[in-house]
């Protein structure tokens, strides 16, 4: 990370002569620690445990339900389920960031619970970072690394639900064409 000395660039006029002043950037020495590694590996477990958890746990819920009313034949009984496994997945996130907020709270990196679960929140979805002193700053790469990883889990996981309620809409869809006699076979061609 750089930190320029001056914040913008000034002129000095001496006469009718103008000489710019240089803005340089200082660098700070930042070594990762071996206990910053640790906690980082043991952060980046619980939340890809959290994650697998939740998606499995709302497979089975979304499974169970589609059981129970099989077929679905209700377009909003399966957008229900699109919109269950939605939020389902927002809450799993909210735990997972929970995690990191509380970590950052307990070793002082953060003044408060809410400005401790605002940025990890922001870190988490690749928004921000930068807000952890520097004995930390690893953790905020990989916060940002463990939040891609498990919404693009999700949305494979959201991904998946939605096609399986968009197949079943269209063979509704397809099935009450035919039983009203608007769609005509498909020709067969000859071999």
């Amino acid at each position: 990370m750089c930190r320029t000395e001056r914040e913008s660039e000034e002129t000095i006029r001496s006469g009718h002569e103008q000489v710019w002043v240089e803005r340089r950037c200082v660098m700070s020495t930042y070594v990762i620690s071996f206990e910053e590694v640790m906690w980082g590996a043991l952060l980046v477990a619980i939340t890809m445990a959290i994650h697998g958890t939740g998606m499995f746990a709302i497979l089975g819920i979304t499974d169970s339900l589609k059981e129970r009313s099989e077929p679905i034949e209700s377009f909003l009984g399966g957008l229900g389920i699109v919109i269950l496994a939605s939020l389902l997945i927002i809450v799993t996130n909210g735990l997972e960031v929970i995690v990191w907020a509380s970590f950052f709270l307990l070793q002082g990196a953060q003044p408060n619970h809410s400005v401790a679960m605002y940025n990890a929140l922001l870190n988490y979805t690749t928004l921000q970072a930068g807000y952890l002193p520097q004995r930390w700053h690893l953790l905020e790469a990989l916060l940002g690394m463990v939040g891609l990883l498990t919404v693009a889990w999700s949305t494979g996981i959201l991904y998946m639900l939605a096609q399986d309620f968009q197949d079943s809409q269209i063979r509704i869809r397809r099935r009450r064409r035919e039983g009203q006699g608007k769609t005509s076979p498909k020709p067969e061609h000859d071999a």
